[in-house]
């Protein structure tokens, strides 16, 4: 009996699965809004659900199909939550990410891509027709890990948003990274240069700073918390966009 259970404990956790602290496996395919460089490996999936502002939920389904291309499609709106009016997003949201070079010891691993997800409410008038967020669009990115202190990532990269509708049509640039603290726990920092935001039709020109907390809660679940907008870069926000995040990982 002991050898059976003592074979059983060993099986369980050779097969614990998260991307969030020092004990994490998968690697963390975005950082609070913008991809990474990271996959999900061949008949791994991930379900997730993020809760934002106005009763919000966005729910979303990642599969990865090799190695080294994943396929995504997401869909949600806001007043899903509470007693206002359900107003579903115009279209579901499209992703595909390829990594083209995988990371070694001296180089970072590169990816490129496209998400038509934007993030938060979508503002529907004519002159806008984005999210509050934009969606990435068209993307290529690169990341690089590095032991110190347990885990350290940094990302950087730079995007194309098909969301023009309000005149901006710049291409951005954005960085990132995550830290472990702990077995289980991860804290994220992400920097949105937003310079197809900066009209001061919704951004005014200081880009977005968003901070996260990842937490590995169990087999495949992980726990997420974001404060985004700290820099308060549209008008209507005091301090900083609360932000719910769960997500699972799976294989076929």
């Amino acid at each position: 009996m002991a050898i059976v259970l003592l074979t059983v404990g060993t099986s369980l956790q050779a097969q614990t699965r998260g991307s969030a602290g020092d004990m994490g496996t998968l690697e963390p395919t975005y950082l609070i809004d913008k991809p990474t460089a990271g996959m999900l490996r061949r008949a791994d999936y991930n379900v997730s659900a993020n809760f934002f502002q106005r009763g919000g939920v966005l729910a979303a389904v990642n599969v990865g199909l090799f190695d080294r291309f994943s396929f995504g499609i997401s869909y949600g709106g806001t007043g899903i939550i509470g007693p206002d009016k359900i107003e579903m997003n115009p279209l579901p949201g499209v992703r595909a990410k390829l990594r083209i070079i995988n990371e070694t010891a001296m180089t970072p691993a590169v990816a490129i891509g496209f998400d038509s997800q934007g993030k938060e409410p979508y503002l529907d008038a004519d002159s806008l027709k984005r999210y509050t967020i934009k969606s990435p669009g068209f993307f290529a990115v690169a990341s690089k890990n590095y032991a110190l202190l347990g885990n350290l990532s940094l990302h950087g990269g730079i995007n194309y948003s098909l969301e023009n509708k309000d005149g901006d049509k710049d291409l951005t640039l954005y960085v990132g990274a995550e830290k472990s603290l702990g077995d289980i726990l991860s804290v994220l920092a992400e920097y949105d240069f937003a310079v197809n935001d900066n009209t001061e039709r919704i951004g005014l020109g200081r880009g977005y700073f968003n901070l996260g907390f990842r937490l590995s809660a169990g087999e495949g679940l992980m726990i997420g918390f974001d404060l985004k907008n700290v820099t308060q870069n549209q008008k209507n926000v005091k301090i900083a966009n609360r932000v719910l995040q769960i997500e699972y990982v799976g294989s076929f």
